[in-house]
C-alpha cells in the first residue's frame, strides 16, 4: 500500500512538472507562473467539484432506497464490511454495462452504475463490481484519478497554446532576446499529451489490480467479479457507451472507449484477461479470500 501511494505521488508530481515545463516553453517566466496558477486552480476544482462534474457529464440520476432497494441493500452491506460510509448511489441511462466511483474522500463518495449493468449481472456479480468501486473509495483512488485527469487536461490545453505560440513567433521577447523558442513549444506539443496519457495509464492500471484484489477478499468470491468483468468486456464490444467521454474512461471498471488495434497499447486499464487470471489465481491459492 505504501509503495503504491508513493508511486502515485511521484506520477502526479511528474504531471505537475510537465505542466510547468510546457508553461515555461510557452511564455518563459510568465508562462511558468501561469501554469502554476492553472495547476493549483484545476486541482482545487477537482478536489471540491469533481464528483458533481463527472456525474453531470454522464447524466447520472441519484436513486433512493425505495427506487433501487436491491442496489442499496448490496452497497450498504458491502460498505459496512469495508468500514466506509454509505456512498450516494446513481444510475446512468446507458445500455452499456459499466460502473465507476467518484468523490474527494469516503465521506463524499458516489457510486454510479449504468442501467445496462443492473440488467445483465447476477446478484453476486453485481456485488463484485460494487465491492471493486468501494475499494476505490476506501483507497481514495477517486481523488487521485480526478487530479490526474485535470492535470492531463491542463497539459493538453497548454500544449495547444504552445503550438500557436510557436507558429506566431512567441519565442522572442520585446528586447529581441531569444525566449524559450519554437522548438521548446514543439517538443511540448509532442511530448506533454503523450506523457500525460502514460502517467494516467500507469496510475489507473495499478489501481485496478488493487481494487480487484480487495473486492475479491471483501466478497469472498473472486470468480463472481471475474465473471462480471468478462460480461462487461463482451458487452462493451457490442454496445458502445453513450454517456461520458474518453477523458473519464479511467474512472470506469472497464474502459468503454478503449478502441482497438494500436489504441490497446495505451489503454488506461489492464487487459481484462489478465485481471480475470489474477482473480482465478487467488481462488486456486486460497490465500486471504475471506473478508
Amino acid at each position: 500500500m505504501f509503495w503504491n501511494r508513493t508511486k502515485t505521488l511521484v506520477l502526479l508530481s511528474a504531471l505537475t512538472a510537465l505542466l510547468l515545463w510546457i508553461g515555461q516553453a510557452l511564455g518563459g517566466q510568465g508562462g511558468l507562473v501561469l501554469a502554476l496558477v492553472l495547476a493549483g486552480a484545476m486541482n482545487l476544482g477537482a478536489y471540491w467539484f469533481s464528483d458533481r462534474i463527472v456525474l453531470r457529464m454522464h447524466g447520472a440520476r441519484e436513486v433512493t432506497q425505495a427506487e433501487a432497494p436491491h442496489l442499496h441493500g448490496a452497497v450498504q452491506a458491502l460498505a459496512a464490511r469495508a468500514g466506509v460510509p454509505m456512498p450516494r448511489l446513481y444510475v446512468i441511462p446507458d445500455e452499456a454495462p459499466n460502473a465507476f466511483a467518484t468523490g474527494r474522500d469516503p465521506n463524499h463518495a458516489a457510486v454510479a452504475v449504468t442501467e445496462g449493468l443492473l440488467g445483465v449481472l447476477s446478484r453476486s456479480e453485481l456485488e463484485g463490481v460494487l465491492a471493486h468501486e468501494l475499494a476505490h473509495v476506501r483507497n481514495r483512488d477517486t481523488l487521485v484519478m480526478a487530479v490526474a485527469a485535470t492535470l492531463a487536461g491542463a497539459l493538453s490545453t497548454l500544449a495547444n497554446m504552445a503550438a500557436w505560440g510557436a507558429m506566431m513567433g512567441a519565442g522572442r521577447s520585446e528586447e529581441g532576446e531569444e525566449g524559450p523558442g519554437p522548438l521548446a513549444g514543439l517538443l511540448g506539443v509532442l511530448v506533454a499529451p503523450f506523457a500525460a496519457m502514460l502517467i494516467q495509464m500507469a496510475i489507473s492500471r495499478s489501481r485496478e489490480f488493487m481494487a480487484d484484489g480487495y473486492a475479491a477478499r471483501l466478497t469472498g468470491d473472486p470468480l463472481a467479479l471475474a465473471a462480471a468483468l468478462r460480461k462487461i468486456e463482451a458487452w462493451s464490444r457490442r454496445v458502445p457507451a453513450k454517456a461520458g467521454s474518453p477523458a473519464t474512461a479511467h474512472l470506469y471498471i472497464i474502459n468503454p472507449f478503449r478502441g482497438g488495434g494500436l489504441a490497446q497499447l495505451f489503454s488506461t486499464h489492464p487487459a481484462t484477461q489478465t485481471r480475470v487470471a489474477r482473480l482465478e489465481a487467488m481462488l486456486r491459492e486460497g490465500n486471504d479470500i475471506a473478508a
